[in-house]
């Protein structure tokens, strides 16, 4: 874990190689999460790649807008060794488990081992999508407490 006090914001990074899909999707509904559960200024959202893309996939675009995301926007990148080195959870896409992801870090470190969205059809980046929706979900579950405060 991060050097953070009790009063600190837990830091949470959602990183995959390209930041152009998983780790997008996982970001937008953590960010709808920390909304809906007023937690801003206690929990804070870092998302990034190691090799970002230059642009959302357009798969991903497309069905994190039936959801009522709007992605197109957003541009990936890069997040870098000391930015990673303070965050308190670290959330890899796919890629640690098979030593391709470079990022080494302190903290509680999580693989949720989803395949790449990219270039696959509709049905199946939906069920990406609502595998990451579910896991973010518990994620959340777990760090916020039945009094609302946040469990490090």
């Amino acid at each position: 874990m991060s050097d953070a006090t009790p009063t600190d914001p837990t830091r949470v990074a959602f990183v995959c190689v390209q930041n152009a899909g998983r780790s997008q999707m996982a970001t937008a509904f953590a960010r709808r999460e920390q909304a809906a559960r007023d937690l801003d200024g206690r929990i804070d959202i870092v998302t990034g790649g190691t090799d970002p893309a230059d642009h959302v996939h357009d798969e991903v675009v497309d069905v994190m807008g039936e959801k009522g995301f709007d992605l197109a926007d957003e541009t990936p990148r890069a997040i870098s060794q000391d930015e990673i080195m303070d965050v308190d959870i670290v959330v890899t896409m796919g890629c640690s488990a098979e030593g391709i992801c470079p990022m080494t870090w302190r903290g509680d470190a999580r693989d949720w081992d989803l395949d790449d969205p990219d270039g696959r059809d509709p049905d199946e980046v939906r069920a990406i999508r609502d595998d990451i929706e579910s896991r973010v979900l518990a994620l959340f579950d777990e760090l916020v407490d039945d009094d609302g405060g946040v469990d490090r």
